[in-house]
């Protein structure tokens, strides 16, 4: 199981690509898997013969840990699993069922599947988790309780390590329930009974819907949310991109898009006012050091995945763009690695790209903010000059920032907002790239 990021520690298996017995060349796909943020492909390292599935689908994998045994000519050795967690590559005898058998194989008899079991809501539970539990006395009704951030709600290892943390210093609570329970409680999607008609369509969530509803309830049942608005004048940066773009693609092969001159505003912004770059735990303010700029994407499925551009503030615009478009892409191909969605400390996202004026945003947890960018529109604007006010055409934007009203306020998330427009409208058009 290969690894995906610092803090996943273990996958799903979703889809098997290959049976045993089949061929498979270097870099062949052989198998999907799905983590709590993406889904991804795992390829073979080597060329051989499937010989054996380790484990099933459905089945969740620590990261690291074989997950099929693949057989090529040569002698009986076993390497161990690369430090990529790609599958391990075993080489035995030409005959396949050398491989498989106790008496004349040299690898080790595979760990059991991860027995997995369940409470009466149906959560499932790994061994590790409710091995914790056990050692530390939490009864079923208790471990239910907890909220899972794995996936379809379930108890990771860092779900229940945190709840300890916090178990033995808070009391428990009857009647009315305190916030830390009301926002530990797993996102639910309620809905009426719904008359189907003749004609009417029935489709299944999928997987990563199912993932964003929770997600979305469950931010704005943590977080008040407040949105403001400002109006922003973006001719220079419209006149300046028109003047560079096939000068831009020629010298550097990237096409620049409005995107990573926003994020520069972002970050500038962000600079001056560090408060909306935070995380609130409990009651405890989180100011994070980095400043990781999420960029919600739309799916060719309609789903959206937000990937997030780490240190942004270190980037040049060229260094911007470049990451815009890779992340971009490979989004809309599926091809994104799990860590590449994670770790964001603000997002942005644009609704203008669908033709909106402007947006509410609902904020991606456990951040505090979240920015909308509307369309571009020309429209008559009066402007003041040494000569007098005049009325002349220009290009103008609406931004509109959502943002959590237990940490910010209405003045930091109000100058914040002005600030980006700011940047936006002092932008040089006669800069170079």
């Amino acid at each position: 199981m290969p690894k995906m990021g610092e803090s996943i520690a273990e996958a799903t298996i979703l889809k098997w690509l290959k049976n045993e017995g089949d061929a498979i060349d270097i870099d062949e796909t052989v198998l999907e898997i799905a983590t709590d943020k993406v889904d991804s492909e795992v390829p073979s390292s080597i060329a051989g013969i499937l010989s054996k599935k380790l484990f099933n689908e459905g089945d969740v994998v620590p990261v690291g840990k074989a997950v099929a045994l693949i057989t090529t000519g040569g002698t009986a050795t076993a390497e161990p699993v690369a430090s990529n967690g790609q599958i391990q590559e075993i080489r035995q005898a030409p005959k396949p069922e050398a491989i498989l058998s106790p008496a004349n194989s040299v690898v080790a008899t595979p760990e059991p599947v991860v027995q997995k079991s369940s409470g009466d809501s149906g959560r499932f539970y790994s061994p590790l988790v409710l091995n914790i539990a056990r050692s530390e006395n939490i009864g079923m009704p208790e471990l239910e309780s907890i909220n899972g951030t794995g996936k379809e709600g379930r108890v990771t290892k860092k779900d229940i390590l945190q709840y300890m943390e916090t178990r033995a210093t808070e009391p428990v609570q009857t009647g009315i329930a305190s916030q830390k329970q009301i926002s530990d409680q797993p996102a639910k999607t309620y809905s009426a009974d719904i008359p189907v008609y003749p004609g009417d369509e029935i489709v299944e969530m999928d997987r990563m819907r199912k993932l964003i509803a929770d997600h979305m309830v469950m931010s704005k049942h943590v977080s008040p949310h407040v949105t403001s608005f400002v109006e922003a004048d973006v001719t220079n940066i419209v006149k300046w991109r028109e003047r560079v773009k096939s000068v831009f693609e020629k010298r550097d092969g990237e096409k620049i898009t409005f995107t990573p001159i926003f994020i520069e505003a972002v970050v500038k912004a962000i600079k001056d006012f560090p408060g909306v770059n935070v995380s609130l735990s409990g009651t405890s303010i989180i100011k994070h050091k980095n400043i990781n700029i999420g960029m919600a994407a739309a799916l060719p499925s309609g789903n959206l995945i937000v990937p997030v551009i780490k240190n942004a503030d270190t980037k040049s615009l060229l260094g911007l763009t470049k990451e815009v478009n890779d992340l971009a892409n490979r989004a809309r191909n599926n091809a994104l690695k799990p860590d590449e969605i994670q770790g964001g400390t603000f997002t942005i996202t644009n609704v203008g790209s669908f033709g909106n004026l402007m947006g509410t945003p609902i904020i991606s947890q456990p951040q505090v903010a979240i920015l909308a960018v509307g369309s571009i529109k020309k429209k008559p604007v009066v402007l003041e000059t040494e000569y007098g006010d005049i009325i002349a055409i220009r290009h103008m934007m609406f931004l509109s920032l959502s943002y959590d009203h237990r940490i910010v306020d209405g003045m930091l998330g109000g100058s914040f907002l002005r600030k980006i427009a700011d940047y936006m409208e002092g932008f040089d058009d006669k800069r170079e790239y």
